[in-house]
C-alpha cells in the first residue's frame, strides 16, 4: 500500500523518462523485496541459502524455476534488479498493485496470442524474465507437470536458459495449504542458480517448432523432477 500510494506516484512525478522510470521502479521492487526476505529471516521465519548469484549478473536471461512455495518469486526478483515477469491482467487493474506493475513494465498475460512475442522481446531488450514453467505452485502430491509456455518462449526466441532450482525444508507455503500453517520452527530456503542450459544442443532432431517446445519441455521436466548434480558454486548469504 505504502509503495502503490507514496512511492510509484512520486516515481511518475519526478521521473519523466519513461525507460529511467522503468529502471527505477524495477529496482524499488528488488529492494521492497529484498527488505521482506531479510525481515523474515531476521524475525526468525526462516533461514536461506543463495548458490550461484554470479550466474545472474547478466541482462537479457530467461529465467526459468520450479515454484514449490509462496515466495519463491520473492526470493527471485529480490535478486534481479532488472527482473520482469508475467503477471496476471488483473494485478494491472487492481488499485493496490496497478503501480508498480506498470511502473516496472511488467508483462502482462492478458494478450494470448502475443504473450509469446511479448516475453521474447522483453528479454531481447535486456530484462531478466522470470517464469515458472508449472504455471502454479507445485503439489506434493502429484507428479511435476510442466506447460509448453517457457519453452515456446525459449524455442522462438532462441533463448537459452538459466534454471533455478528452489527447495524448502521443511516443505511450507505450498500449493492448497494455508499460508499461516507454518513450522514451529525456521524453514530453510536454498535458491541454486545453475549453468546456462544451450537448447541448440538439446533440439537436434526437432522438425517444427512444435516438436522442439515438446522436446524441451519433457527435458526440464526430468530436469526439474530428479535434480541434477549442483555445479561448485560458493554458498553465498545474501541480504539483498
Amino acid at each position: 500500500m505504502l509503495l502503490s500510494t507514496l512511492a510509484f506516484p512520486m516515481l511518475a512525478l519526478l521521473v519523466r523518462n519513461p525507460a529511467r522510470r522503468q529502471t527505477l521502479a524495477r529496482r524499488l521492487v528488488q529492494r521492497s523485496f529484498a527488505l521482506h526476505i531479510e525481515l523474515m529471516r531476521v524475525l526468525g521465519v526462516l533461514t536461506y541459502e543463495i548458490r550461484g548469484r554470479e550466474c545472474l549478473r547478466r541482462d537479457g536471461l530467461l529465467i526459468l524455476a520450479n515454484h514449490p512455495t509462496l515466495i519463491d518469486v520473492v526470493f527471485l526478483i529480490a535478486l534481479l534488479p532488472n527482473a520482469d515477469c508475467v503477471v496476471k491482467s488483473s494485478l494491472a487493474r487492481n488499485p493496490f498493485t496497478r503501480g508498480p506493475v506498470r511502473a516496472a513494465g511488467y508483462v502482462c498475460n492478458d494478450d494470448g496470442a502475443g504473450l509469446i512475442d511479448d516475453c521474447i522481446a522483453a528479454v531481447h531488450r535486456g530484462g531478466n524474465l522470470v517464469m515458472f514453467p508449472e504455471g502454479t505452485r507445485s503439489r506434493r502430491d502429484a507428479p511435476l507437470r510442466l506447460q509448453r509456455g517457457a519453452a515456446n518462449i525459449a524455442v522462438r526466441g532462441g533463448l537459452n536458459i538459466t534454471p533455478v532450482r528452489l527447495s524448502c525444508r521443511p516443505m511450507t507455503l505450498g500449493k492448497g495449504e494455508k499460508w499461516y500453517r507454518v513450522p514451529a520452527y525456521p524453514f530453510h530456503v536454498v535458491v541454486d542458480i545453475q549453468p546456462d542450459i544451450e537448447i541448440a544442443s538439446l533440439l537436434g532432431g526437432a522438425t517444427s517448432e512444435a516438436m522442439a517446445a515438446r522436446q524441451l519441455t519433457d527435458y526440464l521436466t526430468h530436469y526439474f523432477a530428479a535434480g541434477e548434480p549442483a555445479c561448485n558454486h560458493s554458498n553465498l548469504r545474501s541480504n539483498n
